[in-house]
C-alpha cells in the first residue's frame, strides 16, 4: 500500500467518523462518553493524516 492510498483510506475513515459524530449528537439518547470516544478517534485520524502528509 502506498502512502497516498493509506492517507486516502484514513480520510475516508475520518469522514465516516465525522458523520457518525454528527448523527450521534443529534440523537437525544446517545451516551456522551461514546461521542467523546468517537471525537478522540477522529482527532487521532486527523493527526495521523497530517503526520503522513508532511
Amino acid at each position: 500500500m502506498t502512502v497516498s492510498s493509506h492517507i486516502e483510506e484514513l480520510k475516508k475513515k475520518h469522514q465516516t467518523l465525522s458523520d457518525a459524530v454528527e448523527a450521534a449528537q443529534r440523537s437525544p439518547g446517545i451516551d456522551d462518553l461514546e461521542v467523546a470516544k468517537m471525537k478522540k478517534e477522529k482527532l487521532h485520524l486527523k493527526e495521523e493524516i497530517a503526520r503522513l502528509s508532511s
